[in-house]
């Protein structure tokens, strides 16, 4: 019987589990875990303070497959609580009253939003591989966005609820704790240390982050005084500058472009293996994807520029002030993306912006073309709506209201709902409040309607000569002045655009272009005239890691009896961290049978060792896409396959579990 009236009571108390913050308003959280990273394994207290705003007769948090071992309610053991594995329901008559204290033991195994990564790595890799073999870093990394930090530690899945949260985590001593806040103690234990951090501000739960690994650190320090905390592992201090190129800049710009000071106490980048997305928020945290670890080469094709100044935007618009719910999406990625897109405007001009604002507003027509577009204020809306036409609200409104007004509106609008939670109308009114302006219509236009505004889209866009130039030179029809073209003053958009167009036109004055044009030539002119071997063979020295990967195919294809020459050229280039070059090039040196023929052997075994698990991601699906090409996808090659299906990476478990499918096929 009393089981049955803890369910009655439940079911009168919260019908709807997200109106909780209408009765109770949890403040801080004391947290205490140790993590053990061979079993994945927290051990854990966190102690809440909150009042109570309105009688009611339970409460609430959310625990993904947790055990409590103590749950202690105003210093007395609760014992009328209940536990389905996903909240913790605690059974009590409350009262408005504030300064209430609750504190959790637990132990629990992340299924997900805690990644362990490499903790139980094979030490023995092949010999070909033993500087590689450096690189194998052992990490654990959270994830709450979109997984929830509640699989973790006891918290709220419901972004209104905003907590200020202190983390005192225990780990092995030789490693780094990297958590939100400020770092205010360090006490070093036996074998471990315990890293105490600080907040003093509120936030939602799936803001929550740490990192650990083996890291080192350079600190700058913002106009304002903000200290920037960039850490890199070790063995990248060649790769620092590149990797966080602007950071500064980025930081000190948005400051001053948004008009409200930075709100926390300091800022983190780390860089992780195996990430889930490029990029994280968290508040005072961003977690990053090791990919965008670059050199100086790499900056020319794939750098950190942009997910850098989305993920330091959301500071502000995700992590100061935080959506209410889906349909709001957003006022989060709209506006990180719309500001990083000005702070890359900064660095790389105005060209750049409208180029971006041009891509676009491509893809949102496309979506619409297909029939997959949607309004933005939608909640099942894709990224590409979220993200991209939500940049676009910001860049029309802003041209609509004027400079001057649109800034003012954003520093109110941040100012006025700091530390809570908002909708379009908070933003939307609070621009009209500012420019004394109706704007329904642009709501309705830019917002609600279905399909994007390509049209007007386009004709803010035409206030840029540049994309002007872009629209007018077409060589679609071909004409006298397309050849003159590709090597005159227009821009290099123009030129790659043209490029693709008419690649048989082509000669060697155009290869004196610069090195996006010549990246465009690599792309588009696959058939190589024999006239222009000596010009496109100049492409394996371009400081573009795409364009030797792409040049570096077409020579080989086209050029047969110079394949071990191309090969020879390119034998020590390694590319991105996905070793884009180096396994091209072990897929080409194992098709070529005059190539050393005494390492094909060796060859094999480094490109099959790169599907192993110690690996990332990237280079691992690389390597087992050219061993499929091959058909050599051996039983250890397939063996790595199968342990790639239970990746955490969707999109490369997806792969492996289809290419595993394949080879089954294949044998049948």
């Amino acid at each position: 019987m009393k089981f049955l009236s803890i369910l009655i009571v439940l079911s009168i108390s919260f019908s709807g589990y997200s109106q909780q913050t209408n009765f109770v308003d949890f403040k801080t959280a004391k947290v205490n875990i140790a993590i053990h990273p061979k079993v994945k394994e927290v051990i854990g207290q966190v102690t809440y303070s909150f009042d109570v705003l309105k009688p009611v007769d339970s409460l609430f948090i959310d625990a993904q497959n947790m055990a409590f071992n103590k749950v202690v309610l105003n210093g007395t053991s609760a014992t009328a609580y209940r536990y389905d594995d996903k909240k913790l329901w605690i059974i009590h008559p409350f009262r408005p009253s504030k300064d209430n204290v609750i504190t959790l033991d637990y132990t629990t195994h992340p299924k997900k939003a805690m990644y362990f990564i490499d903790w139980n790595a094979q030490e023995g890799v092949t010999s070909s591989d033993l500087l590689q073999k450096k690189y194998i870093e052992k990490q654990v990394w959270t994830q709450g966005q979109g997984k929830y930090t509640s699989n973790w530690l006891p918290s709220f899945d419901d972004m209104k609820e905003k907590v200020i949260f202190d983390l005192n985590i225990t780990f092995d001593k030789h490693y780094e704790v990297i958590a939100n806040g400020r770092l205010i103690n360090k006490k070093e234990n036996d074998s471990t240390i315990t890293w105490q951090y600080d907040m003093q501000q509120p936030m939602s739960s799936y803001l929550l982050a740490l990192a650990i690994g083996k890291y080192n650190k350079k600190v700058k320090v913002s106009k304002s005084g903000i200290p920037l905390d960039l850490y890199y592992y070790p063995q990248d201090s060649l790769k620092f500058e590149p990797t966080y190129r602007y950071s500064k800049r980025i930081f000190d710009f948005l400051e001053k472009e948004i008009g409200v000071p930075y709100a926390w106490q300091n800022y983190k980048e780390v860089p992780v293996k195996d990430f889930l997305y490029a990029g994280m928020e968290n508040t005072s945290t961003t977690i990053f994807s090791y990919a965008f670890v670059i050199d100086s080469t790499a900056f020319v094709d794939k750098n950190y520029v942009n997910v850098n100044a989305h993920e330091l935007a959301h500071q502000w618009f995700g992590d100061l002030v935080t959506e209410t719910s889906g349909t709001h999406h957003w006022l989060q990625e709209g506006f990180a993306t719309y500001y990083a897109l000005l702070a890359e405007r900064e660095v790389f001009g105005d060209n750049y912006y409208y180029w971006r604002l041009y891509e676009y507003a491509q893809e949102l027509l496309q979506q619409d073309q297909v029939n997959q577009g949607s309004a933005l204020l939608d909640s099942k809306a894709s990224s590409t709506t979220f993200y991209k036409r939500g940049a676009w609200v910001l860049h029309a409104l802003r041209e609509k209201v004027g400079d001057e007004v649109f800034k003012k509106a954003v520093k109110s609008y941040l100012e006025k709902h700091r530390f809570k939670n908002v909708e379009t109308n908070d933003f939307i009114g609070e621009v009209e409040r500012i420019c004394g302006k109706d704007l329904k219509d642009f709501v309705a236009t830019w917002l609600k309607n279905k399909l994007f505004p390509y049209d007007d889209a386009l004709e803010s866009l035409k206030q840029s000569t540049f994309i002007q130039e872009y629209l007018m030179v077409d060589c679609e029809v071909k004409t006298s002045k397309c050849d003159d073209y590709l090597v005159s003053g227009i821009s290099d958009k123009a030129k790659i655009k043209l490029l693709s167009q008419i690649p048989d036109r082509i000669n060697g004055d155009v290869f004196r272009n610069s090195i996006k044009v010549r990246q465009a030539i690599a792309k588009n002119l696959t058939t190589i005239p024999l006239g222009l071997k000596r010009d496109y063979e100049s492409l394996l020295e371009d400081k573009s890691y795409i364009t030797i990967e792409t040049a570096l195919y077409n020579l080989w294809v086209n050029f047969p009896d110079d394949r071990s020459k191309y090969l020879q050229k390119t034998k020590d280039i390694q590319g991105f961290n996905d070793k884009n070059i180096r396994t091209l090039w072990l897929a080409l040196a194992l098709n070529t049978p005059k190539f050393e023929p005494e390492n094909k052997q060796r060859f094999f075994e480094e490109l099959r060792n790169y599907t192993n698990p110690n690996y990332d991601f990237n280079l691992r699906q690389n390597a087992f896409q050219y061993l499929g090409l091959l058909h050599a996808c051996d039983s250890i090659c397939q063996e790595n396959l199968q342990q790639a299906t239970k990746h955490h990476n969707w999109r490369f478990s997806k792969f492996s579990k289809n290419m595993l499918e394949t080879i089954k096929q294949e044998k049948n």
